[in-house]
């Protein structure tokens, strides 16, 4: 028998709240609120059910330039990560890379592609509706608070801060977001693929807790993809089962 931990799982704190404002006051909204209770308790139990994958893995680096080259020499001590094909008509080869240094994460992407989708020029777009490339990185478990970051081929990006108040999940943006809180990010798009590189300073997590990690450190994270070419096709590290945003269904980074 596999054996827990005997700290409360933050889900099912979420569905006991849940439950009792439902019993207080009994409307629409509340029966809402319910159904959203039932499908996390059933995500919470599958995950439960299911063996969890074994962490992954992330090395330290020196700083460096963001390229949006896969053969550039920073990269060589990280192996690249299968990203699975999870939905859609397309199945292109996807996977990533992912590096953590004293000031922040560095992530790269490696996208085989026959057509690019990408229209949207101005940062804080929607750009899941067109081809993009995510990561959420959800540092501290006890909190429904994450980070995400999404950027496209044109290199157009947006970072949030999403408090998953129960299934609602409209991100924030940063507020002074400019010297060492900004991103670096890159794009290049050639004849059969694109490639995206970013790098998310700890400074712009903050107030996210185990941040910056240190050796040792766990965040929940997931990795995806989106490609519009015919229909919506969908690329994810951890299968998500709803959305995205099923962050009980995020899998593990360990920093080395």
């Amino acid at each position: 028998m596999r054996h827990r931990s005997s700290t409360v799982n933050p889900n099912i704190l979420h569905i006991l709240i849940i439950l009792k404002e439902a019993d207080q006051e009994k409307n629409y909204h509340d029966t809402m609120k319910l159904l959203f209770a039932f499908g996390l308790l059933l995500t919470t139990v599958a995950s439960w059910s299911q063996p969890q994958p074994a962490p992954l893995a992330i090395k330290s680096t020196p700083d460096f330039e963001v390229q949006a080259d896969t053969g550039s020499a920073n990269w060589k001590n990280a192996s690249w990560v299968n990203l699975p094909a999870r939905g859609g008509e397309k199945k292109y080869n996807t996977r990533f890379k992912m590096l953590y240094s004293a000031t922040g994460v560095y992530c790269l992407y490696y996208c085989e592609d026959e057509k690019i989708v990408s229209a949207m020029t101005e940062d804080f777009s929607d750009l899941w509706k067109e081809d993009v490339v995510e990561a959420f990185f959800w540092t501290d478990e006890t909190v429904p608070l994450y980070f995400e970051y999404e950027l496209s081929p044109k290199n157009v990006e947006l970072p949030i801060l999403v408090p998953n108040d129960k299934g609602t999940y409209l991100g924030w943006r940063p507020w002074h977001y400019e010297g060492d809180r900004k991103t670096r990010h890159a794009a290049s798009v050639k004849s059969t693929y694109w490639v995206a590189e970013f790098f998310i300073p700890y400074s712009l997590l903050k107030p996210l807790a185990q941040v910056p990690p240190i050796k040792g450190t766990k965040w929940r994270c997931n990795f995806y993809r989106l490609d519009h070419d015919q229909g919506v096709s969908r690329w994810a590290w951890q299968p998500v089962k709803i959305s995205f945003h099923d962050y009980p269904l995020f899998g593990t980074v360990v920093f080395e």
